[in-house]
């Protein structure tokens, strides 16, 4: 089978396409036919050797897909062959990939593949920050940076749904009039404009109840000066770098607190995972939530999806297809 392989650590064009052994189903898990992988942010981290996980040369990037079942393995249930899934899994930028039967998400036939590739990681990431490790709800302001972003233009969307306030931070005026379209109260043009003090601002010198940073070094210490009183700062990635050591009293002052989010714990705790997918797939039937596939790129061109990615020009979900 054809699959993205890197054998050493480096730039977009480390990732080329070759002929590699096609999977076998293990006990646990499923094969999956990909119709189309999704990219984030992590995979680039990942080709360089920054990321939780490390590669073992010569690697596969890829930790979403949507396709459908080729094969079930022993032990699972309640999943069968030929049924149309997304799930969370590895070395998924290839025409096969196994997933863990517990991260594999059933799909209704009316979700196209691409929009599904969109849906593990971006969807459930924004859900579980705004509604597991925050309570999101009424008179709360929310500020999401990169919200032009595969995440960040669900986060608007989920926040919003929720009856919170959304401010969102982008680089351009296109951006600002996307994220507004898809449902943000406010947008701050952080090239041209200071995101704390706007923040302030808009706020009434209040501040923002909740920020989900995924950019880290440039944006940290500059959001908890734009936090409300109890307000919570939740790094969920470091696309800016990573942020410098922080100074716990500085949390004293208002009473906030900082912390660190990633998908991987939720998918450890079944029900927590469960919920989010049901909540999710509730606000998509509802009109509530609508997933941006920005840009497909076919399977041979992942060094040039990775490039487009980097460049900060993307937005919404970019999606490969095999």
């Amino acid at each position: 089978m054809k699959a993205v392989v890197f054998e050493k650590l480096g730039g977009p064009e480390v990732m080329k396409i070759a002929e590699v052994p096609k999977p076998e189903v293990k006990p646990g898990f499923v094969l999956i036919k990909v119709r189309a992988a999704g990219i984030n942010f992590a995979d680039t981290l990942f080709r360089q050797g920054q990321y939780l996980m490390q590669p073992s040369l010569p690697d596969t990037p890829g930790l979403e897909a949507a396709g459908e079942i080729e094969a079930v393995g022993a032990g699972v249930a309640n999943l069968k062959q030929g049924q149309r899934v997304a799930a969370l899994g590895s070395k998924m930028y290839a025409e096969y990939a196994l997933a863990p039967a517990a991260q594999v998400i059933p799909l209704a036939d009316s979700i196209s593949f691409e929009h599904a590739a969109a849906f593990p990681v971006q969807v459930l990431t924004a859900w579980h920050m705004l509604h597991t490790s925050h309570q999101t709800g009424p008179g709360q302001t929310v500020l999401v940076h990169s919200a032009a972003g595969g995440v960040g233009i669900v986060a608007v969307q989920i926040a919003k749904a929720a009856g919170a306030r959304v401010i969102g931070t982008v680089s351009s005026a296109g951006k600002a009039a996307l994220i507004k379209e898809y449902g943000a109260d406010d947008a701050i043009n952080y090239a041209t404009d200071d995101f704390a003090a706007e923040a302030n601002r808009l706020t009434g010198g209040r501040g923002v109840d909740l920020i989900l940073d995924a950019v880290g070094a440039t944006t940290l210490e500059k959001g908890l000066t734009c936090l409300a009183p109890f307000g919570h700062l939740t790094l969920y990635g470091r696309a800016g770098g990573p942020p410098e050591p922080l100074n716990l009293f500085k949390l004293f002052e208002k009473s906030i607190k900082v912390s660190g989010f990633t998908l991987y714990a939720v998918a450890a705790v079944p029900d927590a995972m469960r919920r989010g997918i049901e909540e999710s797939f509730k606000l998509i039937a509802a009109g509530k939530l609508k997933l941006l596939v920005g840009k497909s790129f076919p399977l041979v061109q992942a060094a040039e999806a990775h490039k487009f990615m980097e460049s900060r020009q993307s937005t919404g979900k970019l999606v490969l297809i095999p």
